[in-house]
Order: structure tokens, then C-alpha cells, then sequence
């Protein structure tokens, strides 16, 4: 099991300025619970998203050296890729592939095939750099656009991903429509046709929804799940109040067995994050 806690994805769409120093200071608690990854901030423009500028400053506060965490950035262009790549520190970038030509442009003002080309540059960039790609097929359960959906769509990206040698795809609920049907038909599908290629499952949910998804994730072989301590944050660019993350502590209560985490410093992160919200 691989828990992958998203302080970046909990905060990028608060109103509120986070000063840099609580932003670190919580991110430091963070790397002390034993989370396999922390996708702790981004590299994109900061008129897009505006919390997230200071993710150099945060980086270069991060106490690593007592920790095997991992760390992850997400890019949304390949200036924001290279800028990743200068810091060694950083194991991952991630970026965001949608299944939603609507999306894809509203989210890296570029069209899928565009988005395409530069996942391929993307990942050149990340074998030079002893980094390792994860790409987010976002939209992947639906879309709010009535744009034509179908599994179909995600299949044939990931295709196109495996071509490429991406090694992680992480499948995307963005706007909370996925349903245990169709969380099954995508990976019980997809992760047999894709040995090679780590499938996670990136949910954002309802209060009321959650523990449905992960049963359906996880019965049919997902081992990696991306979370948010309380359920903080969700898409900005999907704009509903109502769909945050999946949360962390439901998660763990799910799964009722030693997934290798500090406890004690997990209780201190659920104290901390209320501090910071």
C-alpha cells in the first residue's frame, strides 16, 4: 500500500494566502508520519494558482534527512518541468493529462494531442534527471461538460502513456462522479493489461461516497491512493465546493491494519492541519 498525502492539492485552492513558513512547518510534520510520497507543491504559474509561488522557498526549508518519504511536484508545462528538475530533492513530477478536451485546456491552456507532445518532452526530461513521471489522467470518470466519455478514452491514453514508458498513471475522479462501477471497469481493466505501469487512484469525494470508492479501487488491485488530511482542497479549476480530497484518517480507519505510519505524528498532523485551515 502506498499512501500519497496532498498538502499541495489541500491547499492550492484556499482563498487565503498560507504564509510559507506554516506551509513548511506543516510539511515537515508531514515527512515525519512515514507517507510513502508527499505531493507537496507545484511549479506553474502563479497567476493560475497563486498559493503555491513560494514552492522553491518551502522546498529549501524541508528537513529531509530523517525521512524515506519521497517527494512530489506537480508541472503543468515544460518550463515548470525543468525548473522541477533543478532540485534534487524532488523523486516525482506529476502531471496533469485529462480525459476532457474542456479541461485539458482550462487547466494547461493546451489541446490533449498538446498535452500529449509534452508529457513525451516531459519525460525526456525526467530520464535525464533521475526523476520519475506520474501522470494524472484527469476527468477519467466523467466529465461536467456532456462531452462524449467513455472507459474507451482512458484506455487508449493509457496507451499512449505506456508507449512513452510512463511508469505511474494515476486515475483521476475530479469532480467526484466516479461510482464503484465504473472504478471497477477501469482498473480491473487496465491493471491487468498494464503490468508495468502503477495504477493510483487520485479520488476527489463526497463525505458520503468515499469508503464506496476505495472498496472499489482496492478490491480490484489498487495499491496506491492519493489523500488529503480531512479531505482539505480539491480541483480550483473544477469549481465545486462540495468535492474535496479523499480524506487521509478515513483511509487508514478503512483499511484497519499497520500500514507503516507513525500514528503519534499522524495524530499531531490532524492537529496541525486544523491550525492551518
Amino acid at each position: 500500500m502506498k499512501i500519497i498525502e496532498c498538502p499541495r492539492d489541500a491547499m492550492q485552492g484556499f482563498s487565503k494566502f498560507i504564509p510559507t513558513a506554516k506551509k513548511t512547518n506543516y510539511i515537515n510534520q508531514l515527512l515525519k508520519v512515514g507517507f510513502d510520497t508527499i505531493d507537496f507543491g507545484s511549479f506553474v504559474s502563479p497567476k493560475a494558482i497563486p498559493q503555491l509561488k513560494d514552492t522553491a522557498n518551502v522546498l529549501s526549508g524541508l528537513d529531509l534527512t530523517s525521512t524515506s518519504t519521497k517527494l512530489l511536484a506537480i508541472i503543468a508545462n515544460k518550463r515548470g518541468a525543468e525548473d522541477a528538475c533543478n532540485f534534487v530533492s524532488i523523486d516525482y513530477l506529476g502531471f496533469p493529462l485529462s480525459v476532457s478536451n474542456q479541461f485539458q485546456q482550462r487547466n494547461t491552456n493546451t489541446s490533449i494531442d498538446e498535452a500529449l507532445a509534452l508529457v513525451a518532452a516531459v519525460q525526456n526530461l525526467c530520464l535525464k534527471h533521475n526523476k520519475e513521471l506520474v501522470v494524472y489522467l484527469s476527468m477519467a470518470f466523467g466529465n461536467p461538460y456532456a462531452e462524449a466519455y467513455h472507459p474507451d478514452l482512458v484506455a487508449e491514453l493509457t496507451e499512449k502513456l505506456y508507449q512513452m514508458e510512463v511508469g505511474i498513471v494515476a486515475l483521476s475522479d475530479t469532480i467526484g462522479v466516479s461510482s464503484p462501477a465504473n472504478i471497477q471497469t477501469l482498473f480491473n481493466t487496465l491493471i491487468p493489461a498494464y503490468p508495468s505501469i502503477e495504477f493510483g487512484a487520485h479520488f476527489h469525494t463526497t463525505a458520503d461516497s468515499w469508503e464506496d470508492k476505495v472498496a472499489a479501487a482496492y478490491t480490484n488491485g489498487c495499491r496506491r491512493f492519493d489523500t488529503a488530511l480531512k479531505g482539505y482542497g480539491g480541483c480550483p479549476m473544477a469549481k465545486d465546493e462540495l468535492v474535496g480530497n479523499m480524506p487521509t484518517e478515513k483511509l487508514i480507519t478503512y483499511f484497519q491494519q499497520d500500514l507503516g505510519l507513525n500514528m503519534r505524528e499522524f495524530e499531531n498532523s490532524l492537529s496541525l492541519s486544523a491550525q492551518i485551515f
